[in-house]
């Protein structure tokens, strides 16, 4: 029996959660009508029974004990301003209040509090370090509300900062850095005040030839490896939401051939979105008519066909992080049928998925191959006398789900914060990795089946995971050298201050520190696994949260897009793009590609939109406090060479329709010389979800001389040869051959008619 349980995380990992730098949000109520409000559609009763529970946990949540409330505290801040006459009481409470404004979103009375405090504390050198801070912040805040939030653009806070990036309305950015510089005369070593000082001059247009010498971080600019930059056509495109931290699934949900975006957003007042791709070049906002709009919250979510339909589901998560606030983070997950005619149905209560726990990890896979994918949630355990086990969910084959976590005896109960599966012992079984806040990463080998139950064996010793502990938050399987054997990110979380202190540090005095940066462990075949990050070249600090990898330029090798940040507002550091190297390095392609935006990162998905032959990258932006909500941007690859490629959509007959964990071999010959390149079928990173359509790189290869699928359940293999490339085809289980499938280019063009055209490298 498997039995894993929590220790409390250390410090590092908590204080950010636990002070005044704290997740905020403004729980509102969700209506419940006898039918969904935006449209006629009228609602089951489970249905009913599904939004009364989000509208009750809303309110039980919205009180001033739940520091992620800002409207709560703001309220309880003013009952205290009114009930002392202690001027240190009210001097803390109104520096309270700017905090928790600044949380709410009201930028501007937040600045004229902390100036207020500022004329009150005079020459008070410790008071000026604590308000400075705070003020240079607020300020900065302000400017990117009149700038980047207004008026937004492709430019908008994408580093570094130029073009239509700098700020037109300059007035609150210069109050900003002429507050960061008297900081840094006061405080010289504060590398938060040194990095936001940089980034302001940015925004000024003033880098770095107008930056102050001596807090100057040079080379912020640096080109980097060189990459067509990409354009964010999301508002172009009419697919930009506003909202705060959440999930991205970009797949093709009404069988069209186009492929459709999903969005979610954490908080319980934050609706879904549900774009359909047209065909045209355009999209059609459906999030009323799909039914979707109705439903909130949502940290990550995932696409799945539970019931072997052939329509995609979706699966969403709620909850993460707010259990360290008690009963807030016991909020149901949510499971919606595809009813195939362009609508969802929440069927979570009838399929016996409804559960109240903070998560917002999971992976689908067929664990007991009986052609029905199933469901592993990781659930967050942060307090020790609160647990929070993880779930696993059987298919019934039936429309519901049997939970036998305990039962098959897989007792974890840590803070989980990623999960993937995949099979990395080449066994044939899907296996399970989890990556948490706790500091183990556990990974679990699927040995089949004893009886009816899954068999899971603890190897994370064996396979070397005991020697390094950290915090850690994103991870997947995917195999970076292809070998044909499944290697492992995951990307350390430790911190105890804002980003930006690391950001400076790292770019003044790089170190060998842990913190916050991204881990790859290199499969041994042997079932070990060993950490070759300094190898590749990735030594620089990320702090991923949302996290994905795909193929930008066809050339068979997988790179990455991480998604940065941590509630912080200091926390403006750049989303990542790194370019894999022939399986040997990964090149920081952030700068020149233009995808390095400086808002909080969350849910990936790499997918080619517009069927042009190359993979586009959509990212799910925005915070966890109410004011600090930012635009999602959608990156459209310009095509990065004339490099060949092949789309597979797999159907599986025994194994299950969607095929997920099928094994795809890809054998061909570029300039004379043999390759292979290996996938195996899933959505991808553990925060955000790509098309469970194969987009695979071939390089100059002019013909594929093989294709091999290996199904899971079956066991069936078949092998395709001689294929032409730049085409998507249609295979199926057992079925001999395959079925070439229209994919129709779109163009893709600007609000005002006009088509993106590739500006020079930096």
């Amino acid at each position: 029996m498997l039995r894993i349980s929590i220790f409390t995380p250390q410090k590092s990992a908590t204080l950010l959660f636990s002070t005044a730098i704290l997740l905020s949000c403004l729980l509102a109520c969700t209506q419940t009508t006898g039918k969904d409000s935006r449209s006629s559609k009228p609602l089951s009763k489970q249905q009913q029974n599904m939004l009364q529970i989000l509208a009750d946990v809303s309110r039980k949540v919205n009180t001033p004990q739940n520091m992620f409330s800002a409207e709560a505290k703001l309220a309880q801040v003013e009952s205290d301003l009114a009930s002392t006459q202690d001027q240190t009481v009210q001097l803390n409470t109104l520096l309270n209040k700017s905090v928790y404004l600044l949380e709410y979103g009201d930028e501007q009375q937040s600045v004229a509090i902390l100036e207020q405090l500022r004329n009150m504390i005079g020459n008070n050198i410790e008071g000026q370090r604590v308000l400075l801070q705070q003020l240079g912040t607020a300020y900065l805040r302000l400017a990117e509300r009149n700038n980047c939030l207004m008026g937004h653009n492709e430019d908008a806070c994408i580093m570094p900062i130029r073009g239509k990036g700098v700020h037109a309305d300059k007035t609150a950015a210069k109050q900003a850095a002429a507050s960061f510089e008297v900081l840094l005369t006061i405080e010289p070593d504060n590398y938060d005040a040194l990095w936001l000082l940089n980034i302001t001059y940015m925004t000024l247009g003033g880098y770095p030839q107008k930056v102050p010498k001596k807090w100057l971080i040079p080379n912020l600019d640096a080109p980097g490896y060189p990459v067509k930059p990409f354009f964010d056509m999301a508002t172009d495109l009419n697919v930009m939401v506003n909202n705060r931290a959440g999930g991205s699934i970009v797949d093709d949900f009404d069988n069209d051939g186009y492929l459709d975006l999903v969005t979610s957003a954490w908080d319980l007042s934050d609706p879904m979105h549900y774009f359909k791709n047209n065909g045209d070049g355009t999209f059609t906002d459906r999030s009323a008519e799909s039914g979707l709009k109705a439903y909130t919250g949502g940290l990550n979510i995932q696409q799945t066909d539970y019931n072997n339909d052939g329509y995609l589901d979706i699966w969403v998560l709620r909850g993460a992080w707010q259990g360290q606030s008690g009963p807030a983070g016991d909020q149901p997950n949510s499971l919606f049928r595809n009813n195939g005619d362009g609508t969802f149905t929440d069927v979570t209560i009838e399929a016996g998925l409804l559960s109240f726990h903070p998560t917002q990890t999971a992976t689908w896979n067929d664990f007991n191959h009986d052609g029905w994918i199933d469901v592993f949630v990781g659930n967050e355990t942060s307090d020790a006398n609160a647990q929070h086990f993880c779930e696993f969910y059987i298919n019934n084959k039936n429309g519901t789900f049997t939970n036998v976590a305990a039962d098959w005896g897989l007792n974890i109960a840590l803070f989980v914060k990623g999960v993937a599966s995949g099979d990395y012992d080449n066994d044939g079984w899907p296996d399970l990795f989890l990556s948490t806040m706790s500091g183990q990463k556990v990974l679990l080998r699927n040995k089949g089946l004893v009886g009816d139950k899954v068999d899971f064996e603890n190897v994370s010793e064996k396979a070397g995971f005991n020697k390094e502990t950290y915090h850690s938050f994103p991870t997947f399987f995917f195999d970076y050298d292809n070998d044909g054997w499944l290697d492992l990110f995951v990307c350390n979380y430790e911190f105890e201050k804002a980003l930006s202190f690391y950001a400076a540090k790292e770019a003044l005095h790089p170190s060998k520190d842990k913190a916050g940066k991204a881990f790859i462990y290199h499969n041994n075949r042997n079932g070990t696994f060993t950490n070759v990050s300094e190898r590749l070249g990735l030594h620089g600090v990320v702090f991923s949260m949302g996290s994905n990898f795909g193929d930008i330029n066809n050339d068979g090798w997988l790179d990455m897009y991480l998604a940065t940040g941590n509630p912080s507002y200091r926390s403006l550091v750049p989303n990542k793009l790194f370019v894999n190297l022939e399986g040997k390095k990964f090149a920081d392609a952030t700068n020149s590609s233009r995808t390095g935006n400086l808002q909080k990162g969350h849910g990936v998905s790499f997918a080619d939109l517009d069927n042009d032959g190359d993979q586009d990258i959509h990212v799910d932006l925005g915070g966890a406090f109410r004011g600090d909500a930012y635009p999602n941007s959608l990156y459209i690859n310009p095509g990065q060479n004339n490099n060949n490629w092949i789309y597979l959509q797999l159907e599986g007959t025994k194994s299950n329709r969607a095929a997920i964990g099928t094994k795809i071999t890809v054998k061909f010959h570029e300039n004379g010389k043999e390759r292979m390149v290996y996938r195996e079928l899933n959505s991808g990173g553990s925060f955000g979800s790509s098309p469970l359509r194969r987009e695979i790189g071939i390089g100059q290869a002019t013909v594929i001389d093989e294709i091999t699928i290996n199904w899971p359940a079956s066991g069936i293999t078949q092998v395709l040869k001689n294929v032409q490339p730049n085409q998507l085809i249609k295979i199926k289980e057992g079925q001999e051959g395959f079925a070439p499938a229209p994919l129709n280019k779109m163009t893709f063009k600007r609000a005002d008619g006009s088509i993106p055209m590739c500006a020079p490298t930096m």
